[in-house]
């Protein structure tokens, strides 16, 4: 969490916020590695334009489980994140 700002945003791409704030950030986290504690994402691609940095990743939820790829857009201020967008491919 050291690395959000207190009032970082999860969001997916162009919608409403989905978590705000360190405590609903980390019961996200806490509920995702529960649920799929195998759970990996292998960096694709990385674009760091200084203050926004793009990263597309794909993701197994476990072992011959659930795969997909994702863009994650973060936002960063004063060297935190202080939004992430997702946008989730099919």
């Amino acid at each position: 969490m050291a690395f959000y700002t207190e009032d970082a945003v999860l969001s997916g791409l162009n919608g409403a916020v989905n978590q705000e704030g360190h405590a609903a950030i980390r019961a996200r986290h806490l509920d995702l590695f529960a649920e799929f504690p195998e759970n990996r994402a292998d960096v694709v691609n990385e674009i760091d334009l200084g203050s926004i940095v793009m990263v597309h990743e794909r993701v197994e939820r476990a072992p011959g489980g659930d795969n997909f790829e994702v863009a994650a857009i973060y936002t960063l201020r004063d060297g935190k994140i202080a939004r992430v967008d997702f946008a989730r491919g099919s």
